[in-house]
């Protein structure tokens, strides 16, 4: 780790604050590198889409949709490795191809959307067989004494037909608070729905589809809700549900809402449910926490989506694909820390992570230009950051106009607008977080939070006042 090093920083209390310990550099990856198209082993985070992450006593996995940039993919669930969840290296295919049941109900060319967990001494490795489109699909299983397999075919978890209402597709398992399990599943067809599972066999107890747990009217591509994804949080003693929302390849966002219990009700910041069609417009229901962005001048990211999340000890991560904005057709794994407000929200770093760890920052570093960007869910796709000057004296000006902050003295900022508009965020609060910046290759502090009405705020420090 490096070091900032404060010249001349004092705090209130008219000690040397401690230094914030920032990530070293984690290092470049190239961008849309040809020469990699056709090279399995030398693809790290390229090629990642719809990731599923478990931490094993080997290390971090995530296993991802059969996709290929330049070509045909080749189908049987990707699968790569980390020490650290930032660099990357290939392992392969979890399976020789298609199940031949699978194949046989659906159709599929490649799987989609992995989900792997242990139970006991077994790991279970929940996988997607569809068509784009179609309703006839399959959940399958797969299992293994070894997370890199090899992997035995347990066949159907769940089928849908043609003429259902819903998809099995995107499965995701969880064991709730008191022991049980449990898999939420859906796309696009039918809204998202949960259903309990027999823990030794990994399949469902019951027949049927389970309970709607969110879904949005009409169905359309602008009205699609998918790869759902459960955490429970014991601080808060609640169950969180991410989707993603709209178009894979345009304006892919991330959604949560949360629950008292695992079959819902779902319920955003505002109090509205996922499953409420009624309320208009429908895309401002559920917690936007990720969407397209783009800080500066520097290239952005398009299509953000379909999540996973990783709870190592007390530490959460979101993981999820993204898309290039000078090459959408380009899919790269993202990993970024989730940190919570004080009423139990979460909410999603700026930079992907390189290391950072939540710690106190001094007051001396705050001050500077910084960009900041609001992920506004009335906006679809690529949304661009705006200047923000904060002052030393606890004055801020920016877009919005002037206004004021104040520091907790550890990690929390609040920042006051003095006049906004009418349906303005006029109070944030954000938590400060020393990062890496991957745009322009150095150290920086970012923020992230929420304003008032529940819209998730994005800072990045761009220059620091040296006075």
């Amino acid at each position: 780790m490096f070091v900032l090093l404060l010249v001349g920083a004092m705090g209130c209390s008219g000690k040397e604050p401690p230094h914030p310990t920032f990530p070293d550099p984690p290092g470049v990856t190239a961008m849309y590198d040809t020469s990699v198209l056709h090279a399995e082993e030398k693809w790290t985070i390229n090629n990642a889409h719809d990731p599923g992450i478990i931490k094993t006593e080997d290390g971090y996995y995530v296993f991802s949709t059969d996709v290929k940039v330049g070509g045909e993919p080749k189908a049987g669930v990707m699968v790569r490795k980390s020490k650290d969840l930032i660099h990357w290296e290939w392992v392969g295919y979890a399976l020789p191809g298609i199940p031949e049941e699978a194949k046989a109900w659906s159709d599929a060319v490649n799987l989609w959307a992995p989900d792997v967990v242990k139970h006991g001494d077994e790991y279970r490795l929940y996988y997607s067989a569809s068509t784009f489109g179609s309703r006839q699909s399959m959940i399958g299983m797969a299992t293994s004494k070894s997370i890199e397999g090899p992997w035995v075919d347990q066949g159907a978890v769940l089928k849908t037909r043609s003429e259902d209402v819903l998809n099995a597709i995107d499965p995701n398992i969880i064991t709730d608070a008191e022991g049980r399990m449990w898999m939420v599943y859906g796309s696009f067809f039918g809204g998202i729905h949960i259903m309990e599972v027999d823990p030794s066999s990994g399949k469902p107890l019951e027949e049927g589809f389970g309970k709607t747990i969110a879904v949005r009217d009409p169905i359309t591509e602008d009205g699609a809700v998918e790869g759902p994804y459960i955490i429970y949080n014991e601080k808060f003693k609640k169950y969180y549900l991410f989707v993603s929302y709209d178009s894979l390849f345009e304006d892919y966002n991330v959604r949560i809402a949360r629950s008292d219990n695992i079959t819902g009700p779902y319920v955003d910041y505002n109090g509205r449910e996922m499953t409420d069609t009624e309320f208009e417009p429908q895309y401002e229901v559920g917690n936007k926490i990720l969407g397209g962005y783009k800080f500066g001048e520097d290239e952005g990211w398009i299509a953000p989506g379909h999540n996973s999340v990783l709870k190592d000890g007390n530490d959460y991560y979101i993981v999820h694909h993204a898309r290039g904005e000078a090459d959408k057709h380009w899919s790269y794994l993202h990993i970024r820390k989730i940190l919570w407000t004080e009423d139990g929200w979460p909410v999603v770093s700026p930079e992907r992570y390189a290391g950072e760890m939540e710690q106190d920052i001094p007051e001396a570093l705050i001050a500077g230009e910084w960009e900041r960007i609001e992920i506004d869910p009335f906006i679809d796709g690529m949304v661009k950051s705006d200047p923000l000057t904060l002052y030393p004296k606890g004055k801020l000006e920016g877009r919005r106009g002037k206004g004021t902050w104040t520091f907790d003295g550890h990690r929390t900022l609040k920042l006051t607008w003095d006049d906004v508009q009418e349906g303005e965020g006029r109070n944030w609060s954000v938590q400060l977080l020393p990062s890496w910046d991957w745009e322009k290759g150095v150290q920086t502090i970012v923020f992230t939070g929420l304003d008032e009405r529940g819209i998730s705020i994005w800072g990045k420090q761009t220059a620091r006042n040296e006075s």
